[in-house]
C-alpha cells in the first residue's frame, strides 16, 4: 500500500486537478484580514475575495471582472461574527480558528452536474476514496420562502451513490446564505465515515450525517448559488448561476492521511514537536483518549491560534482592544493560558513558535517567510504583557471559585483590571462546573462603555447614497453602463450626459434632481466623468457640473437648468456616484452637463500624491528594505503615509528622509503614467506594491524618472534602482519641480511595528517652514529679555512649537535652543523665589512682633509663591506657638474652612480645609484688599 500524500502534496494535488483537467484559473489567497471590506473581521470562506461578483459589484477594471473559473487555497479565520469555531477548539479533533479552506468557483460557467461530477472523480478516481464511506446530502425544500426540493442534485448524486446515502438537508444545512441579504443558494455536502467497517457494516451511518459527529463529519460543501434574498421571506432568481464550494484542507488530509483526527496529520506535527522542546512537556499523544487528556488539549488549542496569530499578524492586523483585534488578543490570551496552566511554560512560548509556522506553511504561502521576526515581536510583546497580570488574575479566578460560582462583579474585575476575556473566565469556569453572572458582567461592561463613550462623528448623508446592490441591479436593468472614467486624469472641462440620478431609494429614467429643502443631497451617475472618485487612499474630487442649456429639449424644459455642486465622488461597481446638492435649478436624466473640478483641491491633491511615492521611495532608502506601505491618505490640505519600521525615527533618520524628497522635488523628475500587463510589471525591480492590494490587469504604473515602458523592456538600469515605481490609479504632477516644498511634520505609532507619517506640500509646507523660522527669530529675540519676562516667553514659545505644524527637523532644533534659554530662566526664577521668600518671612516678622489679639489678618509682599506664604506661616507659628484656629473660636463659629472660603470668594476662587486650619486662592489679584476686608468681616461676625 502506497505511502498516504503529505499535506503539501494534497493541497498540490487538488488545484492542479481543477487547473489541468477542467480549466480553472489558479488565484492566489487573499490575505486573512479582508482590509477592503469592512463588514467581515476576517476573510472566512474562500468565496469572500469574490464577493464582488456575486453582487454584480466587479470593477469592469479588476482582474475578477473575465474570470468565470477559479481554483485556490484560501487562508481563513473562524473566530469572530457569524463564523466562530473559537470555542469548539480543543475540545473536539476537526475543529479550527485558522484553517485552510480548497475551493473551486465558477461565475456563470459550469452548474451542478459538472460541480458533483468533477468532485466525485477527485475523491474516488484521484484520491481513491471508498465509495462506501461517501455520503451525500440535497436541499430538502422550504414551503415558506416557496422553494421546492433540489431534485436536481438529488438525481445527480443518484448516478454515484444510492439512494440510502443521498440524503436530504434542512435550510440550516443545506441553504448557503451569505447574509441577510444577497447571493445564496442550496448546497450539497459531501460527508465521510470513519467508523471501521465491522460497525459500519452493523450500524447506520445515515443518521450521523449533520449530528456533530466524530465519526462521519463533513468534507466539502458544493453551493449553488441561484437566488438574491432581498428580504427575510423573499429571493429572486439571479440572472446566472454560479458554483462556489469550500473543502476543509486539514479534514480531506485527515481523511488521505488515515489518521483519527485533524491534529494528528502532519499540518500539526512539527509545531507539536516545537511545542514540546520549548516547554519540556511530553509529546502530544493523540489516539481515542486525546480528547480527554489535559496535556493534549493544550497542544491542540496553542497550535492551532499561533498559526492565527502568525497568519493573522502577518496580513497586517494587531492584537488591540476592538473589532479584530480584539479577537486576537483574546485568542492569545487564551493560549498562554494553556501554556502557562497546563504545560508549565513560565517563558513567552507563542513568539518563538513563529518560525515553526512560518517553515511548515511559507512554501504555499510565501509571505510567512517575508517577516516573521516582526510577527514574533509583536506576539512577545502582547504575551509578556498579560503574563504581568496573569498570576494575579489567576489567583483572584480561584479565589471566587471557592464560592462555587463567578460573580458579575468578579467577571468584570479579570477582564478590566487583569486582561481576562469574558470567553477565556467562561472556559475556565466550565473547567470547573461553576456558574458565572455573564448577564451582569455584560451589564457592567455597557456601563463601562457608557461612561467612555465619546460623541462620533455625525453622518454627513453621503454614505446614504452610495449605491445598493438593488440599486446596480436596476441601472443594468435600465442599460445604464459603468462609467467612463478615462477622462479623469484630465482636469479639462468635460462634457457629459446625465444616465441616472440615485436619491437613495428610488432610481428610474424620470427622477429629477432639484433643490426642494437645503439638505436634499442626491447623487448623479454620468457616461463619462474627469472627477476622480475615492480611491487607495486618495480624496475624492469636488467640484460642480451645469446642465447646458442649448442641450435640453422643450419636453424637458419643465425646470430651469441647474447647476449640480460635487461635494465628493465614490466609486460602486464601476459607476462613479456624484454626491451633492442642487444650488440652482434642477438636473433631469438625459441632461447634457459640463463638469468643472476644483482645479485647485485637485491640483494639491496631485502634489501630495507625487510627494507619497517621493516619500514612500525616501523612506526605504533611509530605514531599509524592510518599509513596506501599510496605509496612506491623499487629501488637498497634506499626506499621510503609514509604514512597517520597529520604532520612532531618530533625528538623524527624519532628516536623512526629508532631505531624500526634497532633492527629488529639486530635480523636477518627469512623473510617467502607463498601463501596462500585470505580469510583466510585476517583474520591475524597483516595483513598490502593496501586500493584499488586488490590482487590475493591465496595471497603471507610476514611474518618477524613468519611462514606464523602458522599465518594462529592460534590461535594468543601474540608474533607474533609486527610482519610485508604484502600481497607482491615482493623480500626479507632471513632474515633481511644482511640488515646490515639503515638510515632514509628524511622527507616531500606529501599532507595533507600523509608524505613521504626516507631511506637507507647497503653500502649506512653505508656511510650516516660515512659521519654525519665525519661532526661531523670537527664540533669538528672548534671549535679549530681562529675567523676570524670560520665563513667559519661553513657556508660551514652548507651548508653540509643541502644537504648531513645524518640520520635524526644525522642531528638534528649536527645542534644543529653547532648552539652552530655559536654564538661564530657571536659574532667574529660582532666585526671584528665594528673594520673595525671604521677603516673606521678613514681613511675617513684623506681622508676628505686631499682633497684639488672638486673630491675625495681613497681607504678606506681593509676588510671594506657595512655599514663599508657608515659610511666612511658619514664621508666626514659631512667634505664636500653635497658630491655628482655637477651639475656643471654633465654637463661636469662626472655622478655618468657612473662613478661607470667604476670603477666597471674594477673589474669584474657593477654598477649605479643616476647623482649625485651611487654604485657598483666587484668580483675580487685584481683588486681594477684597479678600482681606471679607477675612475680616467673617472674623467680626463670628468671633466677638
Amino acid at each position: 500500500m502506497p505511502s498516504p500524500p503529505s499535506a503539501a502534496e494534497i493541497r498540490r494535488q487538488f488545484i492542479d486537478f481543477f487547473v489541468q483537467r477542467a480549466s480553472h484559473v489558479y488565484v492566489p489567497s487573499s490575505p486573512v484580514v479582508p482590509h477592503d471590506d469592512p463588514t467581515l473581521l476576517f476573510t472566512n470562506a474562500g468565496m469572500n475575495q469574490y464577493k464582488p461578483i456575486f453582487l454584480g459589484q466587479v470593477d469592469p477594471h479588476s482582474p475578477l471582472a473575465h474570470l468565470t473559473r477559479a481554483v485556490n487555497s484560501q487562508k481563513c479565520i473562524r473566530a469572530g461574527g457569524k463564523h466562530n469555531d473559537l470555542d469548539d477548539v480543543g475540545r473536539d479533533t476537526y475543529h479550527h480558528t485558522f484553517f485552510e479552506m480548497l475551493g473551486n468557483w465558477s461565475f456563470g460557467d459550469y452548474f451542478k452536474a459538472e460541480a458533483i461530477q468533477w468532485a466525485w472523480e477527485l475523491l474516488t478516481d484521484i484520491w481513491g476514496l471508498d465509495p462506501d464511506r461517501l455520503y451525500a446530502t440535497y436541499f430538502e425544500g422550504n414551503k415558506k420562502l416557496g422553494l421546492e426540493a433540489d431534485r436536481e442534485a438529488y438525481d445527480l448524486w443518484l448516478k454515484y451513490l444510492p439512494a440510502t446515502r443521498v440524503l436530504p438537508g434542512n435550510m440550516k444545512d443545506n441553504f448557503w446564505e451569505m447574509g441577510d441579504t444577497g447571493p445564496c443558494g442550496p448546497c450539497s455536502e459531501i460527508h465521510y465515515d470513519f467508523r471501521p467497517d465491522d460497525v459500519r457494516a452493523k450500524e447506520r451511518g445515515d443518521v450521523l450525517v449533520n449530528a456533530d459527529s466524530e465519526s462521519v463529519i463533513e468534507i466539502w460543501n458544493l453551493v449553488f448559488i441561484q437566488f438574491n434574498r432581498i428580504g427575510p421571506t423573499e429571493l429572486e432568481p439571479l440572472p446566472a448561476n454560479h458554483v462556489d464550494t469550500g473543502m476543509g484542507f486539514e479534514r480531506i488530509t485527515r481523511v488521505l492521511q488515515h489518521k483519527a483526527s485533524n491534529y494528528d496529520t502532519d499540518v500539526f506535527t512539527s509545531i507539536f514537536g516545537a511545542i514540546s522542546t520549548i516547554t519540556g512537556a511530553r509529546l502530544y499523544a493523540g489516539g481515542p483518549d486525546s480528547l480527554k487528556d489535559p496535556i493534549d488539549t493544550a497542544y491542540r488549542v496553542i497550535a492551532d491560534h499561533v498559526r492565527t496569530l502568525t497568519f493573522a499578524i502577518t496580513d497586517g492586523a494587531e492584537p488591540s482592544n476592538e473589532g479584530r483585534g480584539y479577537v486576537l488578543r483574546r485568542i492569545l490570551r487564551r493560549a498562554v493560558r494553556y501554556a502557562r496552566q497546563t504545560l508549565g511554560a513560565e517563558e513567552p512560548i507563542l513568539s518563538r513558535l513563529v518560525p515553526t509556522v512560518a517553515e511548515q506553511m511559507g512554501g504555499a504561502f510565501p509571505e510567512l517567510r517575508k517577516d516573521p521576526a516582526h510577527v514574533a515581536a509583536i506576539i512577545k510583546d502582547e504575551e509578556e504583557a498579560f503574563a504581568r497580570t496573569l498570576d494575579h488574575g489567576l489567583k483572584l479566578f480561584e479565589d471566587a471559585a471557592a464560592n462555587r460560582a463567578i460573580s458579575a462583579e468578579e467577571a468584570f474585575k479579570l477582564h478590566d483590571t487583569y486582561g481576562f476575556p469574558i470567553d477565556l473566565t467562561q472556559q475556565m469556569a466550565g473547567e470547573r462546573g461553576l456558574d458565572i453572572d455573564t448577564d451582569g458582567f455584560h451589564r457592567l461592561m455597557e456601563e463601562a462603555r457608557e461612561r467612555s463613550r465619546a460623541g462620533g462623528a455625525e453622518d454627513d448623508g453621503a454614505n446614504k447614497l452610495l449605491l445598493t446592490t438593488k440599486a446596480v441591479d436596476s441601472l443594468k436593468h435600465l442599460n445604464v453602463k459603468p462609467t467612463d472614467d478615462a477622462p479623469k486624469y484630465d482636469a479639462k472641462k468635460t462634457l457629459a450626459r446625465v444616465a441616472a440620478i440615485w436619491n437613495g431609494s428610488d432610481l428610474d429614467e424620470n427622477l429629477v434632481a432639484r433643490n426642494t429643502r437645503p439638505t436634499d443631497r442626491f447623487a448623479v451617475i454620468l457616461d463619462k466623468t474627469n472627477f476622480y472618485a475615492e480611491q487607495g487612499g486618495q480624496a475624492a474630487d469636488t467640484g460642480r457640473m451645469e446642465v447646458v442649456s442649448e442641450a435640453r429639449s422643450s419636453v424637458k424644459a419643465a425646470g430651469d437648468p441647474g447647476t449640480f455642486i460635487v461635494e465628493d465622488t465614490r466609486n460602486c461597481a464601476g459607476y462613479v456616484v456624484h454626491i451633492g446638492r442642487i444650488s440652482k435649478g434642477e438636473i433631469r436624466v438625459g441632461d447634457r452637463v459640463e463638469l468643472r473640478l476644483d482645479a485647485q483641491r485637485r491640483a494639491a491633491i496631485a502634489a501630495n500624491h507625487t510627494a507619497t511615492h517621493l516619500l514612500n521611495l525616501a523612506l526605504r532608502n533611509a530605514l531599509g528594505e524592510h518599509v513596506d506601505q501599510k496605509g496612506s491618505l491623499v487629501a488637498p490640505e497634506r499626506l499621510r503615509f503609514d509604514f512597517s519600521h520597529h520604532g520612532p525615527l531618530s533625528g538623524e533618520e527624519v532628516s536623512a528622509i526629508a532631505t531624500g524628497v526634497r532633492e527629488n522635488i529639486a530635480r523636477d523628475l518627469p512623473v510617467h503614467a502607463q498601463t501596462a500587463d500585470l505580469d510583466a510589471a510585476r517583474k520591475i525591480n524597483t516595483l513598490r506594491a502593496v501586500f493584499g492590494e488586488t490590482y487590475p490587469d493591465p496595471v497603471r504604473v507610476v514611474s518618477i524618472g524613468p519611462p514606464v515602458a523602458d522599465l518594462l523592456a529592460g534590461p535594468d538600469n543601474p540608474a533607474w534602482m533609486d527610482a519610485s515605481v508604484e502600481f497607482c490609479g491615482g493623480t500626479h504632477l507632471p513632474s515633481t519641480g511644482p511640488i515646490k516644498a515639503f515638510a515632514l511634520v509628524g511622527e507616531e505609532s500606529v501599532s507595533k511595528g507600523v509608524r505613521r507619517v504626516v507631511a506637507l506640500t507647497g503653500v502649506p509646507a512653505e508656511a510650516a517652514i516660515k512659521l519654525a523660522r519665525d519661532l526661531a527669530k523670537r527664540i533669538d529675540g528672548a534671549a535679549s529679555l530681562p529675567d523676570s519676562h524670560l520665563g513667559a516667553e519661553l513657556g508660551a514659545i514652548g507651548e508653540e512649537i509643541d502644537h504648531a505644524e513645524i518640520p520635524l527637523e526644525a522642531k528638534a532644533k528649536l527645542r534644543v535652543a529653547l532648552g539652552a534659554l530655559q536654564g538661564r530662566a530657571k536659574s532667574a526664577a529660582k532666585e526671584a523665589a528665594q528673594a520673595g521668600r525671604q521677603h516673606a518671612v521678613d514681613a511675617a516678622k513684623r506681622i508676628a512682633a505686631e499682633a497684639s489679639g488672638p486673630v491675625i489678618v495681613e497681607q504678606v509682599p506681593a509676588g510671594a509663591d506657595r512655599g514663599a506664604m508657608l515659610g511666612a506661616r511658619d514664621t508666626i507659628r514659631a512667634k505664636h506657638e500653635g497658630a491655628k484656629v482655637p477651639d475656643a473660636l471654633i465654637k463661636q463659629g469662626l472655622k478655618a474652612g468657612d473662613w478661607v472660603r470667604a476670603a477666597s470668594q471674594a477673589c474669584g476662587g474657593k477654598g477649605g480645609g479643616k476647623p482649625d486650619s485651611a487654604q485657598g486662592g483666587g484668580t483675580d489679584p487685584s481683588k486681594l484688599p477684597d479678600a482681606i476686608e471679607a477675612a475680616r468681616a467673617f472674623v467680626a461676625q463670628h468671633a466677638r
